[in-house]
Parts: C-alpha cells; structure tokens; sequence
C-alpha cells in the first residue's frame, strides 16, 4: 500500500460520500431555519455548468492505486458538465509536479491532486490555489491547509481500531487468546497508524494478548515471506491482521503452503479478491476493513459541486466542507454482497 497520511475531519461511510451524499437532500418546510435549508444550491445529477476537473494522481503500480484513477474516470463520465483532464501519473514528485503545473496553465476549474508525496508536493498546492484554481487534495496530505479547497482521505487509525474490535469480538470469550499483526512499511506513518489504532482496540479485550508483529512491504512476496517467518515463530494463535490485501495474497499462500487452518484471518483495503474468499468462506480470511478507492469519485463529486459553487444536499452550509474522512467498514460474510461492487483488483 502507497503512504497514505490520515487527516481526521468530518465523518462520512463508504457509500455516504458517494452520488446520494451530494444530491440535493432538504425537503421539510417546518420552520425558517428549514426553509433557508432548503434554498441550498446543493449539487444534483442535474446538467449544470461546465466544469473541467484537472486529476493528477502518482502511478498505479498497486491494485488500490489503479482502482484510484478508475473510480476518478467512471464517476467523470457520470456528468455530461465535466471534462476530465487527467495526467499519466507518476511517483517522481519532479514529474508530478510539472503535469499540475501544465494542468494550472490550462486553467483547469479544479484540481483534484493525490500526490506522490504531500510534504513534496505542497507548493504546487498553493501555486494553483493563489492562482484561483481550488484544490480538492486527495488522502495524501498537503502539509498545509493553504494548499488545499477540501481533503477527502482514509482513517489509518480506524482501519486498525475496526479490525481489533472484529477480531476482539470474535475471541472475547477465549482466554488466553493470541493475536498477531503483518502491518506494511513501518517508515510509514499510515503503518503506524494502523497499529496504534489495532494496539487501542484490542485494550478492550484483557483476554487477547499480541504475541508477534511483522512489517511487510505492502507486495505479494514480501507478504508471503513475512508470513512465513511468522508461522514458523509461532506455532498457534487465534487470529491474523493483515494491512493490506495485496500483501494478504502472499500472506495466504504462505498459510496455504504451511497447511495451517486454525486461525481467523482479517484482511486490510478491500482487495475483490479479499471480498471473493470471504464470501467463499472456505479459509482463514473472515473479513476485510476497508480504505475505499471509492474516495477517488467522491472527489469528483465535490469537484464537479466546487466547480459549480455548491454544496452537499443533507447539509445545512452552503459549502462543501473543509475535511471529509472516510469510515473504514469492516466487511464480513454478512455484508459483503453490498460492498463487492467496490473491490479493486
């Protein structure tokens, strides 16, 4: 998984950030405050003014990423009001940097940005939001609010907190019950944050303690490989978390070659092939908890409401707001039916 810095801002599910989130959405004439509500210029799938959305995200050398710029595409196509400027992509923030650049000098509406590196990439940020073109910053964060209209992004901690309580409801009635974590690349912060926030979960469940950790690289080898170090060292547990499910792929295979059957496995992301095995429900992995791609059209929405100076019908301002942080869902057997739609490959 690519270094994804959470900013907590207002709380939205998975599907709330979507089309109904920016339909118009106020109907009741109870009261003045209703009624002021309801002159709200909230966006709609309406035709309105053109927009045109200038998108600059890295490369897509992971499944999440690729599913990234496709959620960006597939919404743009939605609205007969807006073009689509979109770059190539690239992990070279000097690259990166010059394709904004080209799109700021095409004048673009708005720039919906997911940058290889936020902290590299913040004075591109500025430069085109002092040239009046706002920014809709995509989960990487600029390092300041300067740079950006409105961050949308994923919760990191929540990832882990969701999957510590999934897991800690599970073996709440096991004593002596063990747990143990492959996380992803632990320079990053979105790595740590995601332990911090399985670490908080699991202080809930005196029962369950975490006997072993092993960092990955967020690729299919390095998640087989570290798997494998972990069964070896460990001999029985009761349940894995894994942060990501491209790793997940590798980490499986490894349960798979070791023929071990006798844990419960929760993924990260939302790989379709996590959400294919858990509603197969013939192995180790049970659930999933998600950091949805679908952020990507949300963006798009709130671009495109921007764009065309409006707001999200169900609220009450007149403005799109400042920070929206996605919910990370846990996705079961139970649920999974009505997320499979949003599982990237």
């Amino acid at each position: 998984m690519p270094e994804l810095t959470s900013r907590r801002g207002l709380l939205f599910g998975t599907a709330a950030v979507g089309a109904g989130v920016l339909l118009a959405g106020c109907t009741s004439n109870e009261s003045d405050d209703d009624a002021a509500a309801n002159d709200q210029p909230a966006a709609s799938d309406t035709p309105g003014k053109e927009v045109t959305i200038g998108f600059a995200g890295p490369q897509a050398d992971h499944g999440w990423l690729n599913a990234i710029n496709d959620n960006a595409k597939s919404r743009a196509k939605k609205y007969s009001d807006v073009t689509l400027e979109i770059t190539e992509g690239s992990n070279d923030t000097a690259a990166q940097i010059g394709q904004i650049e080209t799109l700021i000098n095409k004048k673009v509406d708005v720039l919906v940005v997911l940058p290889a590196d936020g902290k590299a990439l913040t004075q591109v940020g500025l430069q085109a939001m002092r040239a009046g073109i706002p920014v809709i910053n995509l989960d990487r964060i600029f390092n300041s609010p300067q740079a950006y209209r409105c961050w949308i992004g994923g919760d990191n901690y929540g990832m882990g907190l969701n999957a510590g309580h999934y897991i800690g409801e599970k073996l709440k009635d096991k004593q002596g019950a063990k747990v143990i974590e492959l996380a992803g690349l632990d320079n990053l912060e979105l790595t740590q944050q995601r332990t911090q926030g399985f670490d908080a979960a699991l202080k809930n469940y005196p029962n369950i303690k975490k006997v072993a950790r092993q960092a990955a690289e967020f690729t299919v080898e390095s998640g087989q490989a570290k798997m494998s170090q972990l069964l070896q060292a460990q001999s029985n547990f009761d349940a894995l978390w894994n942060h990501d499910d491209d790793q997940g792929v590798g980490a499986l295979r490894a349960i798979e070659q070791a023929g071990r059957d006798d844990f419960l496995m929760v993924g990260g992301a939302g790989a379709l092939s996590a959400m294919q095995a858990i509603e197969a429900d013939d192995g180790v992995l049970k659930a999933t908890v998600l950091y949805p791609p679908t952020m990507a059209a949300s963006a798009i929405d709130l671009a495109r409401a921007l764009g065309q100076a409006k707001g999200i019908g169900g609220l009450a301002e007149f403005e799109i707001p400042a920070s929206i942080t996605l919910y990370s869902a846990v996705v079961d057997k139970e649920n999974v039916g009505q997320y499979m739609s949003t599982g990237f490959k």
